[in-house]
């Protein structure tokens, strides 16, 4: 198995998973200005953060390097999660298969499990964040996780279904209307690509026990 050069500053954007005007209650002019002006620029970003990175040495001040790492991790996990995101959209929202059977052992109900997470939503409404719906690799849970900057993660999480929280995702199509962003982005779900995660996620948990 080859290992991947570190800090090599050439990070590509992908190209939404979709076209950008077919979604439901979601605009284009909103997609593509989220794809290309915040998931972009965290790609951008990434890109410089690693050549800077990649110049430092023993003499570079420990303040600096520290500095470098933050923003680093902080575009890394937006580009990440920014990936994750547009990729889980484009369906029609119908749940499914077998992560629609694991929400009813894990929250009693796929319906209980949604009140969970809208409502995690809901409380990021007007700042910032992201909702996670991840699969907790050491115990095999399913965990619903708030993150109210980029920085924040699961340890151990493996994310099933990301939803954007920061103002950029909806201002332009709902302005504060955090509800109908909720509803629209449940409309679109891609749940086969929730589905795909899940099973990668239960295989990587095999191979780790």
């Amino acid at each position: 198995m080859t290992v991947p050069a570190a800090l090599t500053g050439d990070h590509r954007m992908l190209p939404l998973p979709f076209p950008a005007g077919s979604l439901n209650g979601i605009s284009e002019r909103m997609i593509t200005s989220h794809h290309e002006n915040n998931y972009g620029g965290a790609v951008r970003n990434l890109n410089r953060t690693e050549q800077e990175l990649a110049q430092i040495t023993r003499d570079t001040p420990p303040l600096l390097v520290v500095a470098l790492r933050e923003r680093e991790l902080t575009f890394r996990n937006s580009k990440a999660l920014h990936e994750a995101y547009f990729a889980n959209l484009g369906g029609d929202g119908r749940r499914s298969g077998a992560i629609e059977a694991a929400f009813g052992e894990a929250y009693g109900s796929s319906s209980r499990w949604e009140e969970h997470f809208r409502a995690t939503g809901s409380g990021l409404g007007g700042g910032s964040g992201w909702v996670i719906l991840s699969f907790e690799l050491d115990t095999g849970a399913l965990r619903t996780a708030w993150s109210g900057h980029h920085t924040q993660t699961l340890a151990m999480g493996f994310p099933l279904l990301v939803m954007d929280m920061y103002e950029h995702s909806y201002q332009m199509d709902f302005g504060a209307g955090v509800p109908r962003y909720l509803d629209a982005f449940f409309s679109n779900v891609r749940w086969d690509e929730v589905n795909a995660r899940f099973e990668r996620a239960q295989r990587l948990r095999a191979a780790l026990l």
